[in-house]
């Protein structure tokens, strides 16, 4: 399968096709394009199976590309917003994976472009169990103030929060940091004892939690120390509310 990337985050593009690699060796990234420029300038001189295009890029939306060209190959969408579903799937979509998502969410969407093409996809690993201990596991991190660096180890970190196109780590001692990472690259990289991936927007550390709250639909509602910045609501999902559980040993 040949695939184009359309995406301006140079971090996420890369995670994406280290991400397809894994999930199945064939999958060749014929093209990372940043730009809607640069996405147009390739599909007028060749063709891809599949492409991965995020909907905000540096020089407008992707959107602009189908005002441009005729876009034959069928298109997953990666956006961080949720309100351009309709006109996503108006414009040879077939999938809409928000960010930040993960390879979860990519052999699912791989296995839905399988089906509509009638082709056998078969992902090398088993996507439940990629919550699966990691070879090595991160104790510490790096990240700057200003011109200084330090170095924070793993238990002081209190959560990992995704907001817009940045990834903050905060500390139990209230510091925020940004650093250069995703939630889905550090979900394997974590003591899957200490840390949990709740959502798509948070890892949290279990003695930052503080009180839990049952809501409807199976979901659980998280009370973090220290609070998130707004007072964003912490909400375990409801696909990994049992795991959640289990992790709990409740």
């Amino acid at each position: 399968m040949n695939v184009l990337i359309v995406e301006d985050e140079e971090l996420a593009a890369r995670e994406l096709q280290n991400m397809l690699k894994q999930v199945d060796p064939t999958i060749e990234v014929l093209e990372i394009a940043g730009t809607v420029e640069a996405a147009t300038d390739w599909l007028e001189k060749n063709e891809a199976d599949l492409i991965f295009m995020d909907i905000h890029l540096g020089d407008g939306d992707s959107f602009e590309i189908f005002r441009q060209i005729n876009v034959k190959s069928p298109v997953i969408f990666t956006t961080a917003y949720d309100q351009y579903a309709l006109e996503a799937f108006k414009n040879q979509g077939i999938d809409y994976l928000l960010k930040p998502f993960d390879q979860e969410d990519v052999v699912r969407a791989l296995r839905k472009y399988s089906g509509l093409m009638n082709t056998a996809f078969l992902p090398r690993v088993n996507p439940e169990n990629t919550s699966a201990a990691p070879a090595k596991e991160r104790n510490r991190f790096m990240v700057s103030i200003g011109s200084r660096l330090k170095t924070i180890d793993a238990d002081e970190i209190a959560y990992f929060m995704a907001e817009g196109k940045y990834l903050y780590l905060f500390t139990r001692e209230e510091g925020s940091y940004i650093i250069e990472e995703t939630v889905s690259s550090l979900a394997g990289q974590l003591s899957p004892k200490n840390f949990f991936r709740i959502n798509r927007k948070f890892i949290i550390h279990i003695q930052s939690i503080r009180e839990m709250f049952k809501l409807s639909r199976n979901r659980i509602r998280v009370q973090l120390a220290p609070a998130p910045p707004d007072d964003i609501m912490v909400i375990v999902s409801e696909d990994r509310a049992e795991q959640f559980r289990e992790w709990l040993n409740l």
